[in-house]
């Protein structure tokens, strides 16, 4: 009996899981539709995904134009939604690198950073499961002027993170929260009114911390 109270719990538990990253399909579907007229299979492809750090970074394939990028970031997410949609966002582009921004979100849900490791090791053996030779880069959680309230819990979490990487041949990390500082102040001039997402000068950070990462 007990052994059917725990999988009827686990049946309950992705239902829901399922049904919270559904509200993300017209987002996804838009991100497919996109792609379906522009990707070309023939070409090596780097995909670009996670939360709205990644979606507003509107330039990506002009700063990289050596290579084909799939920009599949989805704003709102979590690290469970990527999971979910890991065959539309990744997979179905067969990339050769992969660079993954989860977190941020997930910490101001109150998640904690052990979930959010055990949601993106998920993540990662979907992605050697479908090509064990992608390479994939783990994006720290970045600080922000909303959010810095929370910034003990995004340095535990990057702690983590870097610790998964060092682990792995194939997956690196890439620190965005150490050159987005000051000292110990955040850069203000970095974002957008909103004081969450960046603006030009935010990315060319981040482009200066990933180039050789996309480049080699």
């Amino acid at each position: 009996m007990s052994r059917f109270i725990i999988l009827f719990s686990l049946l309950v538990v992705n239902q829901g899981f399922a049904q919270e990253a559904s509200r993300f399909k017209n987002q996804v579907d838009d991100l497919r539709l996109k792609y379906d007229s522009i990707w070309d299979p023939s070409k090596e492809t780097i995909v670009f995904t996670g939360s709205s750090s990644i979606r507003m970074w509107k330039d990506l394939q002009t700063r990289f134009p050596s290579q084909q990028i799939v920009n599949s970031g989805f704003g709102g997410s979590q690290a469970s939604d990527l999971l979910y949609f890991t065959d539309d966002l990744i997979l179905r582009y067969k990339p050769k690198k992969v660079f993954i921004y989860e977190g941020d979100n997930d910490i101001q849900a109150q998640k904690r950073p052990n979930e959010i490791i055990g949601t993106t090791r998920q993540i990662i053996s979907l992605i050697r499961e479908n090509d064990p030779s992608t390479e994939i880069v783990i994006i720290s959680a970045k600080p922000s002027i909303s959010r810095w309230k929370l910034r003990g819990k995004y340095k535990r979490l990057n702690r983590k993170f870097n610790r998964l990487a060092r682990k792995d041949d194939l997956l690196n990390y890439v620190d965005v929260w150490s050159p987005m500082l000051n000292g110990r102040d955040l850069k203000r001039d970095i974002f957008i009114e909103d004081g969450l997402h960046m603006n030009s000068k935010g990315y060319d950070i981040w482009y200066d911390t990933m180039k050789e990462l996309v480049e080699n």
